[in-house]
């Protein structure tokens, strides 16, 4: 059983996610932490009839006690998409969130495994390992930012492509994966060779290709100026953070892909290598085994079997997720490159 805490607990994604924590049998205690409202979300979520245990804390004076002890520590935080934005134009105020939360992480519980949703994660992941590192209480193998919901899109999507009356999605799932970043072009879906050839054939590839890499785009539309995808990246959370609790408690789980610092992970040279980039990455994300939480090594095999449209994505993604990163280091490291 484990204790985790929900930074950001009562945004869009945090509500939510929240929630879905609450039913999770591996969650003992649930500590909810907003600078606003939190109270009032762990008093509604404390109905719901799990043995789990809720307190709300609000504003940084509560932040230590929400991070107290707690083996998970999850943050959505930070503002949402508006229509025309992307999500790398969050990064002047979710970047400073994330350093100021991250930072209190260290101090209050630096052995936690850290869960980073808040956006843009190809920005916001290196800015917490280069905070992390700074203060002595970095460890590659519990950071990882969450790309579930390009996974999630991906076999969804996939399924409406090909025809949901002919395919269910539990069926396509494993013949689908998402590696690269978690922004546009640096998203990657990679798919098995019949699913892939399938698509080609139907003149549909191109076309499920890029509405994975912008999916989010959809629902920032649909939604006119009241937020970006809340609902659908609070249940892929929540199934990253559910497959980590389960590795934590000791059962096996199947490889997830995830946004992880590569030079302190085993296989992250490996892949690192076969990337083979003009711009050589640190961090990327990719099958990652689990092992009792923490991130035991890197599959990196699936280079190996990428056909040559794939291969071109992967090429195409890699400038783009190099920038992404440097401007998170930056963030840190060089403050004037802020301005």
């Amino acid at each position: 059983m484990a204790r985790v805490t929900v930074l950001g607990a009562a945004g869009g994604i945090g509500q939510p996610l929240s929630l879905l924590l609450k039913t999770c049998s591996l969650v003992s205690e649930l500590n909810l932490y907003d600078l606003r409202n939190a109270p009032g979300v762990a008093a509604d979520v404390s109905h719901v009839n799990t043995d789990c245990r809720v307190a709300g804390f609000e504003g940084p004076a509560e932040l230590g006690r929400a991070l107290h002890g707690a083996d998970l520590v999850v943050i959505p935080a930070g503002v949402p998409r508006k229509p025309g934005m992307t999500r790398d134009d969050l990064f002047g105020i979710n970047a400073g969130i994330v350093q100021s939360l991250v930072t209190a992480v260290a101090e209050h519980c630096p052995g936690a495994r850290l869960l980073i949703i808040s956006n843009p994660v190809n920005s916001t992941v290196p800015i917490a390992v280069e905070t992390l590192k700074r203060l002595g209480k970095f460890n590659a193998a519990r950071v990882f930012g969450v790309t579930t919901l390009d996974l999630v899109r991906a076999q969804s999507f996939l399924a409406d492509a090909l025809g949901r009356d002919a395919h269910r999605v539990a069926d396509l799932a494993p013949h689908v994966t998402v590696v690269g970043g978690h922004a546009g072009r640096t998203i990657v879906p990679l798919l098995a060779d019949a699913q892939l050839r399938e698509l080609q054939q139907r003149g549909l590839y191109d076309a499920y290709v890029h509405r994975v890499q912008f999916g989010g785009d959809e629902v920032v539309k649909a939604k006119a100026g009241a937020g970006s995808a809340t609902l659908s990246m609070a249940l892929a959370g929540f199934h990253f953070a559910e497959l980590l609790l389960r590795s934590l408690a000791g059962e096996s789980v199947s490889p997830e892909p995830a946004f992880v610092y590569l030079p302190g992970l085993p296989g992250g040279a490996d892949l690192a290598r076969a990337l083979a980039a003009a711009d050589p990455v640190d961090y990327f994300a990719a099958p990652i085994r689990l092992v009792a939480g923490d991130a035991a090594g890197i599959d990196a095999a699936f280079v190996a079997d990428l056909a040559p449209e794939q291969r071109a994505l992967v090429a195409a993604a890699l400038p783009e997720l190099a920038a992404s990163i440097r401007k998170g280091v930056d963030f840190v490291h060089a403050p004037k490159a802020r301005l």
